[in-house]
């Protein structure tokens, strides 16, 4: 990609999806996939260890949405996991 190519808003949330990701799969054997955005909310798919974990809705709520908010203010209300 050519360095002054910009990287759209849903390039850079699908990069901080695959940063989770990362973190998820080497600490909790678990998985995060960036679904889709739209209205303003993100939706995720938890795999894995996270798939059935009674904490899952924590760490959607607490940590990933957490995280968007922090890096896309004025872009993310709101994080949500499907099934």
């Amino acid at each position: 990609m050519d360095p002054k190519t910009e990287f759209t808003l849903e390039d850079q949330m699908r990069g901080l999806i695959e940063q989770l990701d990362a973190y998820i799969s080497t600490y909790h054997g678990g998985s995060v996939d960036y679904i889709a955005y739209q209205d303003r909310v993100v939706q995720v798919r938890l795999g894995g260890a996270c798939a059935e974990c009674p904490l899952s809705s924590t760490t959607v709520k607490g940590w990933i949405e957490g995280t968007f908010k922090q890096f896309f203010p004025e872009e993310v209300d709101a994080v949500e996991q499907v099934l």
